[in-house]
């Protein structure tokens, strides 16, 4: 495997593009003014002015940049991803698999605690070497160039990957999406996987996909049928992503505002229900470096279509795996065990009130206290 190192050097030209684009949007009106029906326009003018006017990407991109990253091309995809040693040489091997709608940028803010815990307040055998790749589609893994990549395709690659770096054994973190490749990962690679552990938060038992839940109370019942109603109208964006990705591929590449507003809806809706507004949960640099990562790498069009291949592909349910598998769950919801491990049978389970859908961001120390906790079993 050929494996390139990389730079983000994001043209001037197309940052002039974006600051243009964004000062010429076209604004809807607000029919209501609270967030019912999406991002409202008397906020969303506020961001993107902040975006096209404070926010300084070349500082962000150079702070992306003291992260050594490289490509490589794997069944004709190209693949990004972040690769950090620490220079402690017994560092476990760690693959972070983001989510959507999210990237690499998510876990950047804990890579220097990972691979120096001893100037972040842990011990020398905390350490980790990082990777993080960017699904296909995601990041700078654009374009998506072929229909059939979804989640098992991208866990076969993410896998090759970790053997082309040398790593024969390694531990998977993720979330959302990357639960999936966390989880596709302890089957493809078997006993190479060192262990999984995955974050959820109360969204996560509000789907279809909800495992069995005959053993709940009546009372636990009433709860969690209250739960998923109130995320029926939330799922419009997955609709609309798992059959016609292409028709709202054209606004997500054309319109910086239309990408802006794409991501902070969701933002908004999924992290801590304590925090008003999306920069109340999320430092606000963060969040636009990785909106600013999606706008310029048109990664709006792959993650939607992305999306629709994980719908489309064959599923791996009934299949089963050994590798020791730990949950951590941020925001406060008692369901969230009961649903996803009522017999305690997990290898490691830990709940924080705070945060939600993006503990990265939200709450990066302590889900780094959470990987050390985990990984310390498995010396």
């Amino acid at each position: 495997m050929e494996i390139t190192p990389f730079t983000i050097d994001v043209p001037e030209a197309d940052v002039r593009d974006l600051k243009a684009r964004l000062e010429n949007t076209r604004w809807p009106s607000d029919v209501v003014s609270d967030w019912s029906r999406g991002t409202p326009a008397s906020y969303a003018r506020g961001l993107a002015d902040r975006w096209a006017s404070d926010f300084d990407w070349a500082a962000q991109q150079d702070r992306l940049n003291t992260f050594p990253q490289f490509t490589t091309t794997i069944d004709g995809q190209l693949y990004h991803f972040v690769h950090v040693r620490s220079a402690i040489a017994s560092a476990t091997p760690l693959l972070m698999a983001h989510g959507y709608p999210s990237s690499f940028v998510e876990f950047t803010r804990m890579i220097g605690s990972l691979v120096d815990p001893e100037a972040h307040g842990g011990r020398p055998e905390d350490a980790f070497h990082v990777v993080i790749p960017s699904l296909p589609g995601f990041g700078f893994s654009t374009p998506a160039t072929r229909p059939g990549l979804g989640i098992k395709g991208a866990a076969a690659a993410f896998d090759q990957i970790m053997r082309g770096l040398g790593y024969e054994r390694y531990g998977v973190h993720g979330g959302d999406v990357g639960a999936g490749i966390a989880e596709e990962l302890s089957i493809l690679a078997g006993d190479r996987i060192i262990g999984s552990l995955v974050v959820t938060d109360p969204g996560a038992i509000a789907t279809e996909y909800t495992p069995p839940t005959d053993h709940l109370t009546p009372d636990e019942q009433v709860r969690l049928q209250a739960l998923k109603a109130a995320r029926v109208e939330d799922f419009g964006y997955l609709g609309l992503q798992t059959t016609r990705p292409q028709s709202i591929a054209y606004g997500l590449t054309d319109s910086p505002v239309m990408q802006l507003t794409w991501i902070v809806e969701k933002v908004r809706e999924w992290t801590d229900p304590n925090r008003d507004l999306p920069e109340d949960a999320v430092d606000i640099d963060h969040l636009l470096t990785l909106v600013s990562v999606y706008w310029f790498g048109k990664g709006g069009a792959g993650a939607a279509n992305f999306l629709y291949e994980a719908m489309h592909a064959e599923a791996s349910w009934g299949r089963t795996h050994d590798r020791p598998q730990g949950f951590v769950s941020f925001g406060e919801e008692p369901l969230v065990r009961r649903v996803l491990d009522p017999n305690h049978e997990r290898a490691y389970w830990n709940e924080h009130p705070e945060g939600g859908h993006f503990p990265a961001m939200e709450q990066p120390d302590l889900l780094v206290d959470d990987l050390r906790a985990f990984f310390a079993t498995f010396r």
